[in-house]
């Protein structure tokens, strides 16, 4: 039956190429199965002999540091690879041959810290290498300065030691204008700080209490001590006397010599004129009027250097004295004698 049906289009076929004078051919369509589609390349994997690195960025708190910015070199300090950390502070360099690298920050990404030291990092093969990076605070910049408590003055010489807890992290010394500057290292955004005064300014007294202060990363702050003058004491004599007693003034007498018309020098007794003494006359004096009264209203005067001045005053007055009453007795005349009716004879 199929092979009537062929024949029976053979003909009809030829039929028609002869009445057109052309012969076409059109096979039957047939259903052809599908070829597989090509499948994806599969994921590059790292070669067995290469290695990475990756970096978790800190501070000295142990928070994470975002946007820390990161080179790595070669042996031969060519560049191989550059980045940023991430959200979580990490930042990896893959597929890289074993060997020795230079790793270098180059931006901390905060304000707040400094950058981190450079470092050699070794790569082996189908390993990853971890390393942990901690970005140091900046330091505070302090300011010391001494002042005399009275009359604020800026004070030379004075030295501190500035620490936290039981360590000591900075000394200062004001100089010739009264204050100085120090970097003060800090490990947190904000810390608590000692000072003490362990040498005070020539003429003071040490500044004994323990002050504090707070300070931030990179912020300025100013420390002021204050310190008293030493009270000054008086020294003791060598002698063993007191310093401050008056020394002892020579008294001088009332009397003092005076000079005649002849040119000698004469001294009169207390309460008589100065007679001209006759020198035919014997010195002799008076019992009461033998020796020197010591003139009224001044202290008596000690000491081994006054006595020889003292016998020779003490002599003149009492040859004065003599020879005054000598005198005063020659000259008086005889007292009038009266009778009983009261007539003078």
């Amino acid at each position: 039956m199929h092979a009537r049906t062929v024949r029976g289009a053979v003909r009809t076929a030829a039929a028609a190429a002869a009445v057109t004078g052309t012969l076409m051919w059109a096979p039957a369509a047939t259903a052809q199965p599908s070829q597989p589609t090509p499948s994806a390349a599969p994921a590059k994997t790292p070669a067995a002999d290469t290695g990475s690195i990756t970096i978790t960025k800190k501070d000295t708190a142990g928070d994470i540091l975002p946007g820390a910015a990161f080179l790595l070199l070669d042996s031969a300090g060519q560049e191989i690879g550059r980045g940023k950390t991430d959200a979580q502070g990490t930042l990896t360099f893959p597929d890289l041959p074993p060997g020795v690298y230079r790793l270098k920050e180059t931006a901390s990404g905060s304000p707040l810290h400094e950058v981190a030291a450079d470092q050699d990092v070794i790569v082996t093969p189908g390993a990853t290498t971890r390393l942990t990076i901690t970005d140091p605070f900046k330091a505070a910049k302090v300011l010391l300065q001494a002042k005399d408590d009275k009359t604020g003055k800026l004070l030379t010489g004075a030295t501190v030691n500035i620490g936290s807890g039981d360590e000591t992290l900075l000394t200062l010394t004001t100089g010739a204008k009264g204050t100085v500057s120090g970097e003060l290292p800090v490990a947190s955004r904000k810390a608590e700080f000692w000072v003490r005064q362990i040498k005070a300014p020539k003429g003071y007294d040490l500044y004994k209490p323990a002050k504090t202060f707070a300070a931030g990363p990179g912020a300025p702050v100013t420390v002021t001590v204050t310190n008293a003058k030493t009270a000054t004491t008086p020294k003791p004599d060598p002698s063993g006397k007191p310093a401050d007693k008056p020394a002892p003034t020579p008294s001088t007498p009332e009397n003092k010599p005076a000079h005649d018309s002849s040119g000698g020098t004469s001294l009169a007794a207390p309460g008589s004129a100065t007679p001209n003494a006759d020198p035919s006359l014997p010195a002799t004096a008076a019992p009461d009027e033998a020796t020197p009264k010591a003139p009224e209203g001044s202290l008596a005067h000690t000491g081994a250097d006054a006595t020889p001045w003292l016998l020779g005053v003490g002599g003149l007055l009492v040859a004065a004295g003599s020879g005054a009453l000598i005198a005063a007795r020659r000259r008086k005349p005889a007292d009038p004698v009266q009778d009983s009716n009261g007539e003078t004879s």
